[in-house]
């Protein structure tokens, strides 16, 4: 009975691992909201009555840029809120099937994805290590010798000797120490894995934007064509009417500057271009190849179809990577303090072999050669300089910093949640403003023409007006780039979609 209780005391006890316990923390209240602030009504008013004027204006809404019977939505000012579909993917929101492609080649063949995911497999087979000494460890040996031996003051005795053991050896993880460092091992692990998603979130984010830099710089191209023809008829027109007398050089002169401005953008549009898409060929891990936007869906569409929230619960970011990286190292930082608690503590081990020997092949194997041991040892570190205190002095310290810098990755997550947040909000209201001023632009271009036309207004009006419109319409659709990689930067500092 005795033997027993010693034997159940003896598990019961192995079953306890020394120092603390983790528990996540959870940096972010429960009732923290990202972007809460609210738009003064009268500002909001404001932009509401934009789009309304717009929408009531009896000039068409131009394209911007839209290939010809492309279906382009108008923009209205949407109220942002929570997608309400649970399963809409984040690339469902804009809608265009060659970015969808896109991301898919990237994950495939993005070389910084395939480096993180094949560290995710080192880490994985360091948990294996890691378990390893948990149990005992088995190994064959076989030896042959030759010794010749003086016993006392009489003959040398020479014998050979073979010998066939099998060998055991295992430290009992007593204190935990073993399975503290498999808990360090695996938390390691789950830094790694979020690391990968890291890598996943910001190739999406990368691959999104340069897709979209390349859609409105395609669009700026289509505006400066279209602005160039329209000032090469304006130009004939004034060579027409100077050839009849009607107007002098000068005016002649200064349409034909005119064209300089939309022939320079185009040249910067296909540098630009160029640029962009050799960086993204980069992301997608090939040679570079000629991309093609989904002309069918211009920037403005796209931007009409994006809706998000005016707020978020802050807990959202508790799912970014680099936010559950952080914690993954907390939980290994303080794993590793009881592995250095318990490396104080005694160490208990237990070695045997088991085999036979004999003096040639033939004897072995046979019964009068067996031979065995069996051996139980208990190690106390008594002294050590002050070495294994300050170990685990320094496993409490690094516990501590991983715990800070934990609860700084969390802070500024919610930083730039706020701010991405805030940035597709306010540039949600930089596109209204612009469309506006582009088409009241656009209506203003067509009267001083008509009035040059028929004599009424001078060339200066008709200049004024091309310039005004071409930087509006150039202005919008960099506006409505901003918008949409503002949601493409809220959608990387949430660490995904928004919906709730």
């Amino acid at each position: 009975m005795r033997r027993r209780l010693l034997i159940v005391s003896t598990i019961a006890l192995a079953g306890c691992a020394v120092g603390p316990s983790y528990r996540r923390p959870d940096p972010v209240p429960p009732a923290t909201a990202v972007g809460a602030g609210v738009v003064p009504p009268a500002t909001r008013a404001f932009f509401d009555s934009l789009a309304a004027a717009r929408s009531r204006d009896t000039l068409p809404p131009d394209s911007a840029g839209a290939p010809a019977g492309a279906r382009v939505a108008p923009i209205t000012t949407i109220p942002l809120r929570a997608d309400p579909a649970a399963d809409l993917a984040w690339l469902d929101v804009l809608r265009d099937s060659t970015l969808t492609g896109l991301v898919r080649t990237a994950l495939a063949d993005n070389r910084d994805l395939r480096t993180a995911a094949a560290r995710v497999r080192e880490y994985r087979a360091l948990v294996g290590v890691a378990r390893g000494p948990l149990f005992p460890s088995l190994s064959a040996n076989g030896s042959a010798s030759t010794s010749k031996v003086a016993l006392g003051g009489g003959e040398p005795i020479k014998f050979d000797a073979l010998r066939v053991t099998g060998d055991l050896a295992w430290e009992i993880d007593f204190w935990g120490r073993i399975r503290r460092g498999i808990e360090a091992a695996g938390a390691d692990l789950g830094a790694q894995e979020a690391a990968e998603r890291a890598t996943v979130l910001s190739l999406v984010s990368s691959v999104a934007t340069s897709y979209l830099q390349l859609l409105e710089l395609d669009q700026e191209r289509l505006v400066a064509e279209r602005t160039l023809a329209s000032r090469q008829a304006t130009l004939q027109l004034a060579r027409r009417r100077y050839a009849q007398g009607l107007i002098s050089e000068l005016d002649v002169r200064q349409f034909e500057a005119q064209l300089s401005a939309p022939a320079v953008t185009l040249a910067q549009v296909e540098r630009l271009r160029a640029e962009t898409a050799h960086q993204l060929d980069v992301l997608l891990g090939r040679t570079p190849v000629e991309i093609a936007p989904d002309t069918t869906r211009a920037l403005t569409a796209a931007v009409a179809a994006l809706e998000v929230p005016d707020s978020l619960p802050g807990a959202l970011v508790n799912r970014r990577p680099d936010v559950q990286q952080a914690e993954r190292a907390l939980a290994a930082a303080t794993a590793r303090i009881g592995v250095a608690q318990a490396a104080r503590l005694p160490t208990i081990t237990v070695v045997g072999s088991y085999g036979t020997q004999a003096g040639s092949t033939n004897g072995l194997f046979k019964a009068n050669g067996e031979v065995y041991q069996l051996q139980g040892g208990i190690s106390f570190p008594l002294f050590t300089g002050g070495r294994l205190v300050n170990q685990s002095r320094a496993a409490v310290a690094r516990a501590d910093e991983a715990r800070a810098q934990y609860e700084q990755t969390a802070l500024n997550a919610l930083r730039e949640a706020g701010d991405a947040l805030v940035g597709a909000r306010t540039a949600r209201d930089e596109v209204t403003a612009q469309a506006t001023q582009a088409q009241a632009l656009r209506r203003a271009t067509q009267l001083a023409e008509l009035r040059y036309r028929t004599g009424i207004a001078s060339y200066v009006e008709v200049l004024q007006s091309q310039r005004d419109l071409f930087a509006a319409e150039l202005a919008l659709s960099q506006a409505q780039l901003r918008q949409l990689t503002a949601a493409v930067e809220l959608y990387r500092a949430l660490g995904g979609s928004w919906r709730q």
